[in-house]
């Protein structure tokens, strides 16, 4: 059966954190990190896996600081490299908070970026990683599709917006209306003036987080990085370069599959995701 989502605001001094949780504290913790875009929450990326895995897992799923109804700071920090280090302090004080020492990682895109950090800042602290079209490469141009999402509040409607999401999957038409649905709930959290505030300051024209090689051959964690074979918002060049240079990681490419492989292929990606955790993958 389903496990039961709570969402609490979590205040963590000077900044509070939307988070949502499933499954039993005293089982083992997973993390998910969402990732970026206009109106994006945790929900949105990992609203049926954790749902789906709170049997078996603490699952816990925050919106991001500076992300949907999490704290959004005024002034935020400026660039990307700043605002990561931030959010990447209010996670590790979050899990303070919860009594989870010790997580396993699920980063999706940007929050693959994050997980990466994490990994890096205190290995200690990290058990399994799962990246999912994570960015971290150095000098991969933005695609067409990143350079929408980048670009939005140039124009923020809500044909903008389906247009975005459906750059985010390989078929459009499976999903029917429902990339239309997503659109027409997003926009009013998007077009909210701390979201776009936050969204801004992130994606200014300064240096942009990435790992070198040496950076990525320190890395003890076993890795499975899955990428869909026709993402179009993370080139797919950056899951070969993580796999190839992080020691113990394996990829897995999935066909006729976009940026959003665990809304595109939920069960696929959640049985990959326990399999991993427990050692059978």
């Amino acid at each position: 059966m389903p496990a039961a989502i709570t969402s609490t605001d979590i205040s963590l001094g000077e900044h509070s954190l939307r988070v949502n949780t499933a499954g039993d504290p005293s089982m083992q913790p997973l993390l998910f990190l969402h990732g970026s875009g206009p109106g994006v929450t945790a929900l949105s990326n990992w609203e049926r896996l954790i749902t789906d895995l709170g049997d078996r897992y603490y699952c816990i799923a925050p919106d991001v600081l500076g992300f949907g109804d999490s704290d959004h700071p005024d002034p935020p920090p400026a660039g990307q490299i700043a605002f990561t280090e931030l959010r990447v302090e209010t996670i590790w004080r979050l899990l303070d908070k919860l009594g989870a020492d010790r997580v396993n990682l699920v980063g999706n895109s940007y929050g693959g970026m994050m997980s990466l950090k994490m990994t890096v800042e205190n290995p200690e602290r990290v058990g399994k990683v799962i990246l999912m079209g994570s960015g971290g490469a150095p000098g991969l141009q933005p695609t067409p599709g990143l350079k929408k999402l980048i670009t939005f509040y140039d124009d923020p409607t809500e044909q903008n917006m389906a247009e975005l999401l459906s750059m985010f999957v390989y078929d459009p038409a499976s999903f029917g209306d429902k990339l239309g649905e997503i659109a027409a709930a997003r926009i009013p959290r998007a077009t909210r003036e701390d979201v776009r505030r936050s969204h801004l300051a992130m994606f200014d024209d300064g240096p942009k987080l990435a790992y070198s090689p040496e950076d990525l051959a320190k890395i003890e964690q076993d890795f499975l990085v899955i990428v869909g074979r026709e993402d179009r918002i993370v080139p797919i060049e950056a899951s070969h370069y993580l796999a190839e240079h992080i020691p113990s990681a394996r990829l897995v490419v999935i066909g006729r599959c976009g940026h959003w492989s665990q809304i595109e292929y939920p069960e696929r990606f959640e049985n990959m995701v326990s399999g991993f955790v427990e050692g059978r993958l």
